[in-house]
């Protein structure tokens, strides 16, 4: 079974920044499209960056507008979304999601991880 961890959520002050991890099993990081989602209660699951195995990424603009950046460490295995400048409307369960085909789309993920909560508050 194909396991995505999270880590790095917590609570965070409005301006601040949090920076989340996702370890990714070694067949997968190499190969697969990697991607965060984020969801708030009543909502659905909405789509925040895309990073390619080869390191090509893309970002909903409308969430991100330059506060945040996705990244990978390839000796690692790791997927990172770097978050700035954070919002109380960025509280949300944030998840790590592989795909093979280079989709933003919930469906077309193949795994995902469990998520990791941010709290935007004062």
């Amino acid at each position: 079974q194909v396991q995505l961890v999270e880590s790095g959520g917590g609570l965070a002050q409005p301006g601040g920044s949090l920076r989340l991890s996702c370890a990714v099993p070694g067949h997968i990081f190499s190969s697969y499209n990697l991607a965060w989602f984020r969801q708030t209660p009543g909502k659905e699951r909405e789509f925040i960056a895309r990073i390619s195995w080869t390191g090509g990424s893309v970002v909903d603009d409308d969430i991100v507008k330059g506060r945040f950046t996705i990244s990978r460490d390839n000796a690692r295995n790791t997927v990172y979304l770097q978050m700035n400048r954070l919002k109380p409307e960025d509280t949300a369960v944030y998840y790590c999601a592989a795909s093979t085909s280079p989709t933003i789309s919930e469906s077309g993920m193949d795994y995902w991880g469990k998520g990791t909560l941010v709290t935007v508050s004062s």
